[in-house]
């Protein structure tokens, strides 16, 4: 009997799961995630998971982490400083794919060298000017980014840059046809730069989380979950952090069809911070064929097609004065719920609220606090938010006190930024505890946060609501809505229509059921799994308004975890073959460009090299009992009444399960 442990860190909760040979949940467990180290969560979540399931460390055959840092440092725009090496192209292409958006500040070198689209030098690579460079810059990055034109041709240039920057500067270097084989010179660029500003990051979170393992006991290989939800090694992991992106939302999608067994259905995701939501079609995540896009970032990385919404439990609320009804709205920025810090800190909280509510004048700030972030460097914050921070100091604080001018609100939005500062407010999580479908956390904090907040007057100049339960009840009804219509908009997407339609008065009228001399009815036609901790609290009424079958499986709120115990490893390696001239077949390879006198054996050498590449790749991975397959796209044209070869690209693909230590 293999035991094995997956663990999730996810925006609010990091959390962990121990299964019996992949065939049954033993136990699952849950630990606040903490941002300052996610290792002292993962650490929690790990021992109470044993815990609960009476299993002793040394028993535990493997480990599997998905996690969200690498998505968020690339929304938040986190990272290590690096420098690019651009070779072949010119100063104006920095501009393409927001690459220059990207570098920021960061060091360039453009230079001449490069390849021609048959593989051929374009020019000589200045080893001089990069040997200059990389001299002036190898003490103030943290890496290099190495990107030449048509490297996925030749890679030539790139590979004798990469040796260069070992040698000289000793610092991580990420290669841009390493991490893909497709053209498109500044993306593979903007992909390389993103790649080399995580690794420090990543690096520093997988060995922390290994040593955290290891201190309670458990010494099995710890693998990562990739984007597209396979698993790589943790070695893989640290060398390419960019392809961990999307890593926690792709193991909701591979856990949801273990739990579910579902071939056609939207999956949807509900964490503290966001709502994501994709696509099961044959049982397999459909992956996004432009890439994953990140915040601004659209990257070469294969990963689920997520559409992420700044919608979770933890969504701050937002009051809506327009019009004499008025009303909320969700997100996109999390807070702190107040039942949560309220349990926390109930001796300031509670207090500071119910003097809140003794005041017959709705204060601005009323139910909203303020706490510092411990373990985080202010270094290099300006006079104002240093200013900020000695007034919020170590405890809890209402918001009101420490915001003294409005330049005070744009200094705090720069903490929080930072990750100094937390904001509480009310969230849909504090509605939950109000309604009874949530007991983890201060009720009573919730409750006062609710009325609080109802005290707003409205455009008629009535309360927007005259009890908590009411307050609450409308928070949850309007998380209900924008559910509703983040499921349409990618149905929709999905169908090729305009996904605007989502909130068209026709769609919510027929969603509503109304009656008038026009009948219209509109609905989701396939089954949506619901996921997250709060998905059973929510999703049952997001089903009814959709008129859409919800599946809600028992142990939805750690799919996640599941997830990164149940995939499979699975190593892609792709190769093109060109005509550059007739007769002529060319292989571009790792090593070099080969020719050959016919397509047959042209494509008969790359099949080779590519099944020897993908299957040591599974192996490194930690991959057993791997299968291995090709596909070929042959790409022909109609030349003086015959059949012309014009270009061929081949995909090897090899999965297996990982290997399980002891087996």
């Amino acid at each position: 009997m293999a035991i094995l442990l997956g663990v999730d860190t996810g925006g609010t909760y990091t959390d962990a799961v121990l299964m019996q040979d992949e065939v049954r949940v033993l136990a699952r467990a849950k630990a606040l995630t903490t941002r300052h180290d996610l290792a002292v969560g993962v650490g929690e979540a790990v021992r109470a998971v044993l815990t609960a399931a009476g299993v002793q460390p040394e028993d535990v055959g493997m480990a599997s982490l998905s996690t969200t840092l690498a998505t968020n440092a690339l929304v938040e725009g986190q990272g290590g400083r690096v420098a690019l090496i651009y070779i072949g192209f010119r100063e104006k292409d920095l501009g393409a794919q927001g690459l220059a958006e990207a570098l920021g500040d960061d060091p360039v070198c453009v230079l001449a060298g490069g390849h021609g689209h048959d593989g051929s030098e374009g020019a000589p690579l200045d080893e001089a000017a990069l040997l200059a460079f990389l001299e002036t810059h190898k003490a103030d990055v943290s890496g290099f980014a190495v990107a030449a034109q048509f490297a996925t041709r030749n890679p030539d240039h790139e590979l004798r840059a990469m040796a260069m920057v070992r040698d000289v500067t000793g610092r991580p270097v990420s290669a841009s046809h390493h991490l893909s084989a497709k053209l498109g010179g500044p993306k593979r660029a903007l992909t390389a730069v993103l790649n080399a500003r995580l690794i420090g990051m990543i690096d520093a979170l997988i060995g922390r989380a290994e040593a955290e393992l290891r201190s309670i006991g458990i010494s099995a290989p710890m693998m990562v979950v990739r984007g597209d939800g396979a698993l790589m090694s943790s070695a893989q992991a640290r060398a390419r952090p960019i392809e961990t992106i999307l890593s926690g939302p792709a193991a909701s999608i591979v856990g949801a069809r273990w739990l579910t067994g579902a071939d056609h259905a939207l999956v949807s995701d509900i964490g503290g911070t966001t709502t994501d939501v994709a696509i099961l079609r044959g049982g397999r995540p459909v992956i996004d064929p432009d890439g994953a896009r990140v915040g601004p970032h659209r990257t070469m990385v294969e990963a689920v097609a997520m559409r992420t919404t700044g919608l979770g439990g933890d969504s701050e609320v937002h009051f809506v004065s327009e019009g004499l009804r008025g009303g909320v709205t969700l997100g996109p920025r999390r807070v702190v719920p107040v039942s949560l810090i309220a349990r926390e800190a109930p001796d300031v909280v509670l207090p500071l609220l119910e003097t809140q509510m003794r005041s017959t004048t709705p204060g601005e700030h009323d139910g909203r606090l303020v706490r510092a972030v411990p373990g985080v460097s202010a270094d290099g914050v300006g006079p104002r938010e240093a200013a900020l921070l000695a007034r919020i100091g170590d405890g809890v604080q209402g918001l009101g006190a420490v915001l003294r001018t409005r330049m005070d609100q744009a200094a705090l939005k720069r903490l929080v930024a930072r990750g100094l500062v937390q904001v509480a407010g009310l969230t849909p999580s504090d509605a939950s505890h109000v309604l009874g479908d949530l007991a983890a956390w201060d009720a009573e904090g919730a409750r006062m946060a609710c009325a609080l907040f109802g005290r707003r007057r409205t455009g008629a100049g009535e309360r927007l609501a005259d009890t908590p339960e009411r307050m609450a009840r409308i928070v949850v009804d309007q998380l209900t809505h924008q559910t509703g219509v983040a499921l349409l908009q990618a149905a929709l997407a999905e169908d090729g229509l305009d996904e605007a339609l989502a909130t068209h008065a026709l769609m919510q009228r027929g969603l509503s059921g109304a009656r008038g001399l026009v009948r219209v009815s509109t609905g989701l036609d396939v089954p949506v799994v619901g996921l997250g901790a709060s998905a059973r609290a929510y999703y049952p009424a997001v089903g009814a308004r959709l008129g859409c079958e919800m599946q809600l499986p028992e142990d939805g709120a750690v799919a996640n975890a599941i997830g990164a115990v149940v995939g499979r490893v699975t190593m892609r390696r792709t190769g093109t073959v060109t005509a550059p001239s007739e007769g002529r077949f060319r292989v571009h390879l790792p090593s070099g460009p080969e020719d050959f006198a016919g397509s047959e054996p042209a494509l008969a050498r790359l099949e080779t090299v590519l099944r020897q590449e993908a299957r040591e790749a599974a192996l490194v991975a930690g991959a057993s009992d791997i299968e291995l397959r090709v596909s070929r796209d042959i790409r022909t044209a109609q030349a003086e009444a015959r059949e012309v070869f014009v270009e061929a690209t081949l995909t090897a693909e090899a999965t297996g399960r990982p290997r399980i230590a002891g087996a």
